[in-house]
């Protein structure tokens, strides 16, 4: 079955959310360590972006390190940074020509300098990119991202810039990481797990969620477009009838 030439390009998600899930698994199944299986994983985050583009999905949102991810080995953690920074070098030259925005959320001051830096130039040489925005979250957790948005405003009220009573869901939405993006129509989780892992808590209040058996490494195209015709089958409404 040819998965992508059934897809409606009129009824495409806007934005879709991934957790990529599965890489130490793969790699246990293979005899390997954990890091084998991050490093495989690459591949899917580039056929995903290939698949997402080719279809004309303007955001995709990628959940990379999590806060909570912080307390793993501190070698699998190093190594993490040095496979970020790698990836992230070797994937700019096709993001530009592909017409594809890079962009990051979450506490990207945590991340080593050279993490830093790298991820600075990507998203400088891809700033003017229109075609696909791809946000990666690195050190990410929707608990630090709403604590943080509610320090800030009590901040701004307490120094007389906002008044309380003019708080509501489009004010506390600007504070978020996530401001000036549309909230995920679509969330994959893969690896079989059934749960959010603390990821755009806020933002998925009514996004749709899919759920695959399939190990992060293994996603393909032929998964995404599968997703994305099992959400088109859906009807969206919104807490109406």
């Amino acid at each position: 079955m040819d998965f992508k030439q059934n897809i409606n390009k009129n009824k495409l998600p806007k934005h879709i959310a991934i957790i990529m899930d599965g890489n130490g698994r793969w790699a246990r199944q293979r005899g390997e360590e954990r890091i084998f299986g991050h490093e495989n994983g690459v591949r899917a985050v580039r056929e995903t972006v290939e698949a997402a583009g080719e279809l004309g999905v303007s955001y995709l949102t990628f959940y990379a390190f999590s806060t909570e991810n912080w307390c793993r080995p501190q070698k699998e953690i190093d190594t993490l940074m040095e496979l970020l920074v790698k990836a992230i070098h070797n994937e700019t030259p096709e993001l530009i020509e592909k017409g594809v925005r890079l962009a990051t959320i979450g506490d990207v001051e945590s991340l080593p300098e050279k993490c830093r830096k790298e991820l600075a130039d990507a998203i400088e040489k891809t700033s003017h990119n229109t075609k696909l925005t791809v946000t990666v979250a690195l050190s990410y957790s929707s608990h630090w991202e709403i604590l943080n948005a509610v320090k800030d405003i009590a901040q701004q009220v307490k120094e007389g810039k906002i008044n309380p009573e003019d708080i509501d869901k489009k004010m506390f939405q600007s504070f978020l990481q996530t401001q000036g993006m549309p909230d995920p129509d679509l969330l994959i989780r893969t690896s079989g797990e059934l749960r959010i892992s603390n990821f755009l808590l806020w933002q998925i209040a009514y996004s749709e969620l899919y759920f695959t058996p399939v190990l992060w490494p293994d996603f393909g195209k032929k998964h995404f477009y599968q997703a994305i015709l099992d959400y088109q089958r859906r009807e969206r409404r919104f807490g109406k009838t």
